[in-house]
C-alpha cells in the first residue's frame, strides 16, 4: 500500500486543503481530506465485484463548507448536544456558543469540524491529523490539542485512533460523523439496510434532542435493534421520540462484550456489510431525517431523506449535565484516547 497526496481546494481565507488516499490489497480505498479532518469516501467492492463509494457526502470543498451537515467531518471537542450551552466543570459554570434552537450547543459548533488540520504522513497506509483549538474558542476554556489517525487495513478495516489532551480540565468527546449508504452514495435511502445494534437501553429525549436522563429499556420498542431488521421496519411507527426526530437520532447505551461489534449492517443488494467498534459507552444512530433533497450531494445527486445513516461513537449526549451517566471530563494533561473502527465486507 502507499498513500497519495493531492491538491482538493482552497478554503476562502487561501489556505490549502489537501486530500489523502489509501488503496489496499482487496481494492479498498480510503479517502480523507484536511478540512474538518473528513473521510471523504470509502471505495468498496459488490458482490459483483463493482466499486462504489459508500460515504454520502460532497466533491467539492465548496460543498463542505457551505452546506454540510457534517458528513464525515470530525467531531469535538465535544460530539453532540449540550443544553443551554452550559455545564459544570471543578465547580466552575461554563458557558459556550450556542448553534440549535433551544440555545443547544451540537458538535460544539464546528470548533473542530469547520477548520483545517495539519497532515502528515505515517507510513504506507495512515495519514496523521493534527489541529489545537484555542483557549477560549466557542467559550470553552483550555487550549486543546487533537490527533486523529487513519488507518486502513489489509483486512478492510478503517481504524480511527484519537488522542486529544487539554491544558485546562475540559469535556472531551471526539468522534467521527460519516454518513453511509451500502447501496452506494447515491443510491436512494437506507431503509432497507439491515441493522443490528448491541444496546438494551437508549436514552430519550426532549422536543430540542437533549436527554431527559432516562435510560429506557429498548425491548418491545422500535429502538430494539438486537436482533436484526431493516432501519426502515419501524422508523415510522407513532412514537413520540421517532416523531420528534423524524428518525433515528438517538443514543443507544452499548451492552456489547469486549471484541464484539457495536453495530452492524447488510445490504441485501449489493451484499456489503459493515461493522462498527468502539471503547465508548455509547452509539449514535443517525438516519439522515433533515436531508430534504434540495442540497446536492456526490456525482451532483440530490441528498434525500434518510440518503444515509450514521452510528457515532461517543460518550453519551450532554453527559456532563447528568452526574449518572459515564464521565467523559478530563484534567489537564489527561489524555482522552479512544479508537473507532469500520469494517467493511460482504456476507459470505
Amino acid at each position: 500500500m502507499a498513500v497519495l497526496k493531492s491538491f482538493y481546494g482552497t478554503m476562502p481565507d487561501g489556505k490549502e486543503v489537501e486530500l489523502f488516499s489509501i488503496t489496499n490489497n482487496n481494492n479498498v480505498t480510503l479517502q480523507v481530506i484536511t478540512f474538518g479532518a473528513i473521510l471523504q469516501a470509502l471505495y468498496t467492492p459488490d458482490k459483483f465485484g463493482r466499486l462504489n463509494d459508500i460515504t454520502v457526502g460532497f466533491d467539492s470543498l465548496y460543498g463542505h463548507v457551505n452546506f454540510s451537515d457534517y458528513q464525515g467531518k470530525t467531531v469535538g471537542r465535544y460530539a453532540n448536544r449540550l443544553c443551554h450551552s452550559s455545564f459544570n466543570v471543578s465547580g466552575n459554570d461554563v458557558q459556550i456558543e450556542a448553534n440549535e434552537k433551544g440555545g443547544n450547543c451540537c458538535h460544539s459548533a464546528g470548533e473542530f469540524s469547520d477548520v483545517v488540520w495539519d497532515a502528515e504522513i505515517v507510513g504506507d497506509n495512515a495519514v496523521k491529523m493534527t489541529y489545537t483549538s484555542p483557549d477560549g474558542n466557542k467559550g470553552y476554556e483550555g487550549a486543546v490539542t487533537a490527533v486523529v489517525l487513519y488507518t486502513l487495513t489489509d483486512d478492510n478495516k478503517v481504524v480511527i485512533d484519537y488522542d486529544v489532551v487539554a491544558d485546562k480540565t475540559t469535556v472531551l468527546n471526539f468522534t467521527n460523523h460519516t454518513y453511509f449508504n451500502l447501496s452506494g452514495s447515491a443510491s436512494g435511502d437506507v431503509l432497507d439496510h439491515v441493522l443490528k445494534i448491541n444496546a438494551d437501553y437508549y436514552t430519550p429525549t426532549d422536543s430540542f434532542s437533549i436527554p431527559t436522563g432516562e435510560l429506557r429499556a429498548v425491548k418491545g420498542t422500535a429502538f430494539d435493534f438486537n436482533e436484526p431488521k431493516t432501519i426502515g421496519r419501524d422508523i415510522g411507527e407513532n412514537d413520540e421520540q421517532l416523531v420528534m426526530c423524524r428518525g433515528y437520532d438517538h443514543n443507544f447505551c452499548l451492552s456489547k462484550k469486549d471484541n464484539e461489534p457495536c453495530a452492524e449492517v447488510f445490504e441485501p443488494v449489493s451484499g456489503r456489510t459493515l461493522k462498527a467498534y468502539t471503547d465508548l459507552p455509547g452509539v449514535q444512530l443517525y438516519t439522515g431525517n433533515f436531508l430534504d433533497g434540495t442540497v446536492l450531494g456526490k456525482g451532483g445527486m440530490p441528498m434525500p431523506k434518510h440518503n444515509g445513516f450514521c452510528l457515532e461513537t461517543q460518550h453519551y449526549p450532554d453527559t456532563p449535565n447528568h452526574p449518572d451517566f459515564p464521565q467523559c471530563t478530563f484534567k489537564a494533561g489527561e489524555h482522552f484516547i479512544s479508537r473507532t473502527i469500520y469494517e467493511v465486507g460482504l456476507q459470505k
